[in-house]
């Protein structure tokens, strides 16, 4: 090996003690200089975040107090605005009693059922005829529906403080007595034609079929005459629609009948929403005592008049230009409190109008009743497609042809129901000699099923529907047929969720020109559109799967409440009830805590998916154990705020559904505005401007819809407003406004009827 080489700088320079101090220090000057720079730097930062809100504090000051200002002035515009509502009410009371009188006027035999004596008389009437077909009870039937439908709409129409209970209990007693007698009839007349059996047997399987068919009614009926055991698959007119009967059926002298009635007269009647003295403003006995004032003052004024003609009679002498100066006088002082009296009239009307527009936003406490399987809870499932009667009737004695008349037996006991199964089976040794009967039924086509119909049979002893008894149950929406097993014979009835379509995704109120917008609604599982001309309403389309779905009930215009009863008899129920909060997640305005979810009913649970309810406290801003149903007063009353106003609005100006409605806090609404003055489409994005509203105040928010999280904070250059209208107004174009002046009270009064039966801002 050669010799080892010593490397240049191989070997590190010793770091004295002096330097690493030296070091150190400069070190330790660096941080203690970085930190007070931060320090300022911080310092700095924070005085201007202070100046910065501080300033925005004073301007939100500004603000306030300048709207507080003119609070009074807007309120009093605002107040006078609104008058259309009881004008609207007014000719609303005017069409009902004009309606009687034409009904008077015109005498063509049909009873005025809102009189006890008439419908009543016609009741009895009717009974008395004897011997009536088919054909002639179905004619009849249309006029009886057509009372039931007219009692129907003067107890949902009426305002419940025009309504007496005794009123109440009339109308509802005559729906009874009309919905009996209808069916008895049938009843009857199905008595006379199994009678005919045998004369009207088909010639091929001896047996008789007859199918009798209406807008109203289908009859289907099958009689064994044959008796036949092998004979037991039952089709009428060659459709599917029919039953497989067991051995013993198909060896008795029986008839089957199939009775559809497109309507249900077997439901109960819900009881009438009552007016409590909870939704009267608290002004309401001042206005009365004011009103009853003035009439005394009138009527004073009217005796003073009296006492003074009867001294200018004893005056003969006096000149003639005096007495007409005196009356004239008393002619100015009468006008003055009849002008008065008017006044203190319409706003008693106006609270009166109010209170029943709260009367629809009210929410349940409480379930009034406790449903226990199987029992169907018809707060959260409604009937749809009307009641199928499905019965196995004894065979009557037929008629015989004797000398050329025909000879007929008439039982004394009418029409008797075959019991199957029945209550004793000693005398059978087979066993299963009464299995379930297979039934095969024909969904209305006039109705909508957003999921498979659930089968419900009449338990009439309890006077409910039931889910028990039925077995099988399979549903072929392409044909619309539905086939179950049914252990006993009775009515049964289809049955769907209720809020089915709630919560709605998304909904836009566009005006299409004055006194006519649309409204949009869409759903889960369908898009709803609606126009609203003048006081009319009517289904404009549908959309099942983003294609065109075609209803019986497009381009037929009607009264809100005559419409709201259509869509909901067709399956398109968006109209929550007062229980609907038990069912539907409404005001979702925060994330709910683990645990805390409530079962939406017994039923869901065994033919739907699970469905949950979360309940949220609006006094605490947060979900919490409370009981169901007890929600605050005060988003109600947003609410209806709100839906005035915007009904105001609605000839120019669009409203629509904003995500941020589900982040304020619950004492707001959050919706989103757009003035629309061309009958064309929207644009694609059209710019809309997104207010808050809390019954009191109205403010424009910077955000948009795709905004990271809400905020309250001001759009630039607006302002507050006590009133939502105000708001929208300070923006607005006078083309817009003078289109909005133009709006017609009965216009008015109907998109807010919609509004507040849709419940848009608290079920999207």
């Amino acid at each position: 090996m050669g010799p080892k080489v010593k490397k240049s700088g191989s070997k590190k320079k010793k770091i004295t003690k002096a330097e690493r101090l030296k070091q150190l220090q400069e070190e330790e000057e660096k941080r203690q200089k970085e930190e007070e720079e931060a320090r300022v730097k911080h310092e700095k930062e924070e005085m201007e975040r202070l100046e910065i809100q501080r300033t925005e504090k004073e301007k939100w000051r500004k603000l306030e107090a300048k709207a507080l200002e003119r609070s009074n002035e807007e309120l009093e515009e605002l107040y006078l605005l609104e008058r259309c509502f009881p004008e609207a009410e007014k000719l609303k009371r005017e069409k009902r009693l004009l309606s009687q009188w034409k009904h008077y006027i015109q005498c063509d035999g049909s009873p005025d059922p809102s009189i006890s004596q008439e419908i009543n008389t016609f009741i009895s009437l009717w009974k008395e005829e004897t011997n009536e077909t088919f054909e002639a009870v179905i004619a009849k039937s249309k006029l009886v529906l057509n009372l039931i439908e007219r009692l129907k709409l003067i107890l949902l129409e009426t305002p419940p403080y025009d309504l007496q209970d005794k009123n109440i209990a009339q109308y509802q007693g005559s729906i009874l007595e009309l919905r009996e007698l209808l069916h008895l009839k049938f009843n009857i007349a199905t008595e006379i034609l199994l009678r005919q059996a045998s004369t009207l047997a088909d010639l091929d399987s001896g047996n008789m079929e007859k199918v009798i068919q209406d807008e109203n009614v289908t009859l289907y009926v099958w009689a064994n005459l044959k008796k036949n055991p092998r004979y037991r698959s039952v089709r009428f007119s060659e459709t599917q629609i029919g039953f497989e009967i067991p051995r013993i059926l198909a060896t008795s002298d029986i008839a089957l009948r199939l009775l559809h009635t497109h309507y249900d007269h077997v439901t109960p009647l819900r009881p009438v929403p009552a007016a409590s003295q909870e939704n009267t403003s608290t002004v309401t006995p001042v206005v009365k005592g004011e009103v009853k004032s003035v009439e005394t003052a009138i009527s004073k004024n009217l005796q003073e008049e009296r006492k003074q003609q009867e001294n200018e009679s004893h005056s003969v002498h006096e000149e003639e230009t005096e007495v007409m100066e005196e009356q004239d006088d008393t002619e100015r002082q009468t006008e003055e409190p009849e002008a008065t009296k008017c006044d203190l009239e319409m706003k008693l009307l106006s609270e009166t109008v109010s209170a029943a527009q709260m009367l629809l936003l009210e929410n349940a406490s409480e379930k009034p009743y406790s449903f226990e399987d199987p029992e169907v809870d018809l707060y959260q499932f409604t009937t749809l497609g009307g009641v199928y009667h499905l019965d196995i009737l004894e065979l009557p004695p037929q008629c015989k042809p004797v000398k050329g008349w025909m000879i007929v037996e008439i039982l004394k006991e009418g029409l008797q129901k075959y019991v199957y199964p029945p209550e004793t089976t000693e005398d059978f040794e087979m066993e299963n000699a009464f299995p379930p009967i297979e039934v095969m039924l024909k969904v209305h086509e006039n109705v909508i099923f957003f999921e498979a119909p659930m089968v419900a049979r009449w338990d009439a002893e309890g006077k409910h529907w039931k889910t028990d008894g039925i077995s099988n149950v399979s549903y072929q929406p392409e044909d619309r047929l539905i086939t179950f097993s049914l252990e006993t014979f009775g009515p049964v009835t289809l049955i769907q969720d209720a809020h089915v379509n709630m919560p709605y995704q998304s909904w836009e109120l566009r005006p299409l020109d004055v006194n006519k917008v649309l409204l949009t609604v869409t759903t889960v599982f369908t898009e709803i559109q609606i126009q609203v001309k003048e006081n009319l309403c009517m289904l404009a389309s549908i959309k099942l799967n983003n294609k065109r779905h075609s209803s019986a009930l497009e381009e037929k215009w009607m009264s809100p409440v005559s419409f709201i009863i259509a869509l909901k008899e067709a399956g398109l129920n968006i109209f929550p009830t007062g229980h609907s909060h038990f069912y539907v997640v409404t005001n979702y305005k925060k994330g709910r805590k683990k645990g805390q979810e409530q079962k939406s009913g017994v039923l869901s649970n065994l033919i739907f998916p699970k469905r949950v309810s979360l309940q949220y406290d609006l006094h605490v801003n947060e979900w919490s154990t409370t009981p169901a149903g007890q929600f605050s007063a005060e988003l109600p009353l947003v609410e209806m705020k709100a839906y005035r106003q915007m009904a105001l609005l609605s000839s120019a100006f669009a409203f629509g559904w904003s995500r941020w409605n589900t982040e304020c806090d619950p004492k707001n609404v959050v919706f989103k505005v757009r003035e629309h003055l061309t009958k064309e489409e929207p644009s694609p994005n059209p710019n809309w401007n997104f207010l808050m509203f809390s019954g009191d105040r109205a403010q424009s928010l910077k955000i948009n819809e795709s905004s990271e999280a809400f905020s309250k904070a001001l759009k630039e250059d607006t302002e507050f407003h006590s009133t939502l209208y105000h708001m929208v107004k300070d923006s607005a174009s006078e083309e817009a406004m003078e289109k909005v002046g133009r709006s017609s009270c009965q216009f008015t009064d109907s998109v807010c009827h919609l509004l507040l039966s849709t419940r848009l801002l608290s079920y999207s």
